[in-house]
């Protein structure tokens, strides 16, 4: 996936391409074992972690470390991937946020700059978002920014805890985007 050297940003935020040497400090940011409830790979390794970060190297992936501009440290990170360049779709995920800065509205800023990259600049017609049933948190946060539920692929992930997820796709089309991106910046949440 040919999306390099790809800088998203906004005032508050920059999505830029992760570096090995980025490691050492999103490191930092793991050591919650509740971050990994529901991801595949307990990054709280560094075994893990790389493993976790490979595809962003080999180019499966464009995978972003996502800084916070006022203070210049690394919040998390987040992710292109499963691009079909035929059915004109990508998704967004790989996500996480380290719990420090949780609950301050960067999921949002990183969601829209990436909707709006893929819709706006490739001309995209579907993003897909996915996540864990269970994770209730996520689920509330993206229906919040209005992006459809889909349905669920049942036993579909093995996680890191060794729980088969059920997992739940949600997506935005490009016909949505406009009156999604309106919604957004009215209620500020870009």
């Amino acid at each position: 996936m040919e999306l390099e050297p790809l800088i998203l940003e906004n005032q508050s935020i920059l999505l830029r391409p992760m570096m090995k040497q980025d490691f050492s400090l999103l490191m930092k940011l793991t050591g919650d074992p509740l971050l990994w409830e529901y991801f595949t790979h307990d990054l709280s390794q560094l075994e893990e972690f790389g493993k976790w970060a490979e595809p962003g190297f080999t180019g499966e992936r464009v995978q972003f470390t996502v800084v916070d501009k006022a203070s210049q440290e690394l919040i998390g990170s987040t992710a292109f991937g499963n691009f079909s360049a035929r059915d004109q779709r990508i998704e967004i995920g790989w996500t996480w946020i380290g719990k420090n800065f949780q609950g301050k509205g960067y999921n949002q800023q990183m969601k829209f700059l990436m909707l709006e990259y893929a819709f706006e600049k490739m001309e995209l017609m579907r993003v897909e978002i996915k996540t864990d049933i269970l994770n209730i948190p996520a689920r509330k946060a993206l229906m919040r920014m209005g992006i459809q539920e889909e349905g669920v692929l049942r036993s579909h992930t093995l996680l890191c805890t060794g729980r088969r997820r059920d997992t739940i796709y949600y997506s935005v089309l490009a016909d949505e985007w406009p009156s999604l991106k309106r919604n957004w910046k009215k209620n500020d949440l870009k």
